[in-house]
This record gives structure tokens, sequence and C-alpha cells, in this order.
């Protein structure tokens, strides 16, 4: 059971301003907006709602038709930094008067901000219970006492960035269904064999012969990229390390189709309302699922080892994941898309 720390809003009127508080990483703050989308929604115009993140965190929320204001701190990973660009940014945040904190990171820089603006109603994320950190969201916002909430299935991009005219460029024919293959977990506990990536792609293409694949992301994978390339040519379109992830975010408004690993871009694709396959591996599902028709998973949890959290197997094999092979994934994949129509 959640117990979320929060004082909700009780007076008669609207609030004129709300500040929402999510700093790190940038897969959390991706998971904030749709349900901050809907939060803007349910609300007239009149109210204005604006974002605290860090810089690096805050290009896709810069290009979406959601916030009024955003503001970032600097720092990179420096708590000392950051807290000194908090200071800095304090005076500015206490001219806009807020009367809604809704702290989605708590943490001690988060809560020194929340206090100093000594809002009329605030809530605060619970970061220990597990269960997603989407639902975690959504009860966070419901919690300042301004209605029910839930995940909004559209974010409004303000500017495409030339997401298109990239994708042709790089050997998509602009017609057939982009699907994405997205090798990308950070750790080997996360890693479906990318022998499984190619043949699942072979799987898809022959029942499916209208698609493209694409693959985006940056240099690590691009190993990865370069093997998928070989083993699929044009129907491989490879985008590595030439995007921001703005850029990237603009790209997916694209596709009709995602197969990841637990990532930044798996976050960035469900929250687009894009069907999205997830391989969760060592990662705990419990928290890091994605939400929604249009989400499904496979994780780790009815092992022994379970969930680990580990960034090496200690089997050596990475047999939470390795047991999946690409038909049974390709019938999981094509049964998403049917259930997201």
């Amino acid at each position: 059971m959640m117990n979320i720390p929060a004082k909700r809003w009780t007076k008669k009127k609207l609030p004129e301003r709300i500040l929402a508080i999510r700093m790190q990483a940038m897969g959390d703050v991706v998971i904030t907006l749709p349900y901050l989308q809907d939060l803007r929604n349910t609300l007239p115009a009149s109210v204005e709602i604006d974002l605290l993140t860090r810089c690096e965190n805050d290009p896709i929320p810069k290009n979406l038709l959601l916030f009024n204001k955003i503001f970032s701190i600097g720092g990179k990973r420096s708590l000392k930094k950051q807290l000194f660009f908090t200071l800095i940014l304090l005076p500015k945040l206490l001219l806009r008067r807020y009367d809604i904190v809704i702290d989605l990171q708590n943490n001690i820089l988060s809560r020194l901000v929340r206090k100093a603006l000594m809002p009329a109603a605030w809530s605060e994320f619970d970061r220990t219970t597990p269960i997603p950190a989407g639902e975690r969201t959504r009860l966070t916002i419901e919690a300042v006492g301004l209605g029910e909430n839930k995940a909004s299935e559209k974010l409004q991009v303000k500017n495409d960035l030339q997401a298109r005219e990239t994708l042709i460029k790089n050997g998509w024919d602009g017609i057939k269904d982009l699907v994405v293959l997205n090798p990308a977990g950070v750790f080997e506990t996360r890693n479906w064999p990318i022998e499984y990536y190619s043949s699942f792609a072979k799987l898809w293409l022959n029942e499916f012969p209208q698609t493209q694949f694409l693959i985006i992301g940056l240099p690590f994978i691009g190993a990865k990229a370069e093997y998928l390339k070989n083993q699929l040519g044009e129907d491989l379109i490879t985008i590595i390390g030439k995007t921001n992830v703005a850029e990237a975010f603009a790209m997916l408004q694209h596709t009709k189709l995602m197969l990841s690993e637990d990532s930044g871009l798996m976050h960035m694709s469900w929250v687009s309302g894009i069907p999205t396959f997830t391989l969760l591996g060592g990662t705990r599902s419990d928290k890091g699922q994605p939400l929604g028709n249009h989400s499904g998973f496979l994780d780790s949890s009815d092992l022994e080892c379970g969930n680990c959290m580990q960034e090496k197997c200690k089997w050596g094999d990475t047999r939470c994941l390795t047991r999946y092979i690409p038909e049974i994934i390709f019938e999981k994949a094509k049964a998403l898309i049917r259930k997201s129509k």
C-alpha cells in the first residue's frame, strides 16, 4: 500500500500555476510526461504548468506543447554543483508564485525547492513501493487533489525536427512500416542475443514484407547495428551517433512497433503510444515495466535468480532472456499489434 505524503488542494478556485519536478534520469523524466499531459488536458489553458528538470533531460520536454516554462539546472552528476545551480534558480521560481508543487523526484534538491516555494498544495513521489514507476507517478499527481489522472495516449510534439526527412535520407522509402530494433540494454543481464534480433526480423519480413527496420542510438551499440546491417541489408536503416534525444524522439513518432531491451529509448516509445514490446531480463519488472494496452514485456521474475539487477549473469548465459527464442517474441509482438489497434 502506498503512502504518498501530500497536502491536497482544497480551494474552490483552480490553481494558477503548477510546478512539476523530475530531475533524473532521461527515462524517468520521459515516464512522467503522459501523466502530466493528462493533467494538462483536464485543466483549462489558463492554468500554467511548468517543469523543473536537469539540462541533460530537457530536450524532449522542450519540444512538447505541454509546459508553459521549463527550468533546467546544471551540475551533471555532481550533487554539490546541482545544489549550487538550484540555489541560483530559486529566485526565478519564487517569482512564479506556484500554488501547487508536484514533486516527482523526491530527493534532497526537490524537497528543498518545494519547501522554499511554500505552495498551498503539494505531493511527493513514493520512491520505494515495488509497483511500476508510471503508476507511482499517476498516484502522486492524483494525491495533490485535482482529480483522477491517467496516462495520455498522445504527446503533442512542437517540431518534427526534420525526422521524416532524416529517415528518408538514411534509406526509408517513406511508405513501408518502420519497426524499431533496440538492442540497447546497458548490462549483459539485459541483452537479448543479437542473433535473435536478426532471426526475429526475418520472421517479421516473411509475414509483413512491407516493413523496414530501424536502429537508432548511441555509438555503444554500433557493433550490434553493423551486425544487423550485414544480416538485413537495405531492410535495415541504421542511424547511430547522429541524433540527439529530441531528434530520436521525433523519429519514433513515425514508427509502428518497437522491440527493445530496457533503455531510455524504450520509455520514449511507450509514452508516445507506440506498441512497445520489452525484454527486461535482469531488470526489476515490478518497478520498470511499461504500462498500457500498447505495451508488453517478458521478465525474469519467475526465476530463482530473477530481478537480479546485476551487471553480469551469475550463470554466464543470461538464461532469463536466451530462453525466449525469436519465434516466441514474433508471436507476442504480433499479438501486441493486434491488441493495440
